[in-house]
């Protein structure tokens, strides 16, 4: 049902480590560097236990700017969903995190999970441009949850 391959508006920016003798510094955001619509309203922190996933899920009006920096590794799975998009049916994946500290902007409508594949504990920090649950979180949530599904297509490896 889909074929791996790169997905239009998925963007992957890697991050730089910053060193000295105190430790890092690590820039994640700059409103410079990204395009307005994917500019944060609000950030999250989560901690993701080894072997442990988040998702697959999806947003309809939100996207989201996940940040890896580390000290875990995680394996990101992304799938097109939007059927306008040249990329439909695509699904990419990549590591990020100690390794390979990166950003990954997931556009609206674009399932994604992502899984501790390394030995500790990790660190995810989000910056989605919408505010969860809305103003004063009295709106639905905006996520479309597809790991319960027996039949969903998004599968993790």
């Amino acid at each position: 049902m889909f074929k791996e391959g790169q997905i239009q508006g998925v963007e992957i920016k890697k991050l730089k480590r910053f060193t000295d003798e105190r430790g890092w510094l690590m820039e994640l955001f700059r409103t410079d560097e990204v395009a307005s619509e994917y500019h944060p309203v609000m950030t999250y922190l989560s901690l993701t236990r080894p072997g442990i996933a988040r998702g697959p899920h999806e947003h309809i009006d939100q996207a989201d700017y996940f940040c890896f920096a580390g000290p875990s590794d995680f394996k990101v799975y992304l799938w097109d969903n939007r059927p306008e998009s040249p990329t439909y049916r695509k699904r990419m994946t990549i590591v990020v995190g100690e390794t390979e500290p990166s950003v990954v902007i997931v556009p609206k409508r674009v399932v994604h999970a992502y899984k501790n594949v390394g030995d500790v504990e990790g660190l995810v920090v989000n910056c989605p441009n919408r505010l969860f649950k809305g103003e004063g979180k009295k709106e639905p949530v905006d996520e479309v949850r597809h790991e319960s599904d027996p039949s969903s297509p998004y599968r993790l490896d």
